[in-house]
């Protein structure tokens, strides 16, 4: 591994670390009484340019969908990648949404959009919860792009070419217009049920993956 790889990974690790205690310090404040404390966080997520993202993210962490989320959000900023798997290559949307949840939850989902939509539960937009994928229309197919739901109407993910991971609104009229169906990944907590489906593409566990490799 060179240099700057090894580089790389210090530097998002350490800047994963620092979403998480910041996400974790926003939580317990969104349910303490106001106090100067209160006001002291909220100015130091201003300074660094994280308030607004992390206040999509006032939620509990105790189950792996908000985990999740919580370690999304320490993504924010890497480049776009065609093809990217990693923080260190960048990533696409495909890409991120499948390192995400092989890091926080341990399942490996298909690699390209499509193929994740066709590998989950089918929910309802009014059902979406936070880890939950959201599927977009933006190359004149269906689930062409895809990105984790993180609460308030908003999601995260890697746009495309020039861009960098970020969160946005779903309510736009870009992504209103353009979506095209939400689902759910067994093994987020969010769902109560297991779901399999009966073909290959059905996401595993990373270890029960990496059993079946030579």
């Amino acid at each position: 591994m060179g240099l700057n790889s090894c580089i790389l990974r210090v530097m998002r690790l350490k800047t994963t670390h620092f979403a998480l205690t910041l996400a974790l310090l926003y939580t317990v404040n969104a349910y303490a009484a106001p106090s100067q404390n209160g006001d002291d966080l909220d100015k130091l997520l201003s300074e660094k340019g994280l308030l607004s993202q992390f206040e999509q993210v006032r939620q509990s962490v105790s189950n792996k969908a908000s985990e999740l989320v919580i370690d999304a959000m320490g993504f924010l900023g890497v480049p776009y990648k065609r093809g990217g798997n990693t923080a260190e290559t960048g990533f696409d949307c495909s890409g991120f949404v499948r390192a995400m949840y092989k890091q926080s939850i341990g399942l490996i989902l298909p690699r390209r959009a499509e193929e994740q939509a066709a590998a989950t539960q089918n929910i309802e937009k009014s059902d979406l919860k936070p880890g939950d994928l959201v599927f977009f229309n933006t190359l004149k197919r269906t689930f062409s792009h895809v990105g984790i739901y993180v609460g308030q109407g908003r999601f995260i993910h890697a746009p495309s070419s020039g861009s960098q991971v970020r969160v946005e609104d779903m309510g736009t009229s870009y992504w209103r217009t353009r979506f095209d169906g939400a689902r759910r990944v067994v093994g987020t907590g969010n769902s109560q049920t297991a779901f399999v489906l009966p073909t290959t593409a059905t996401a595993l566990p990373a270890r029960a993956l990496e059993a079946q490799l030579p």
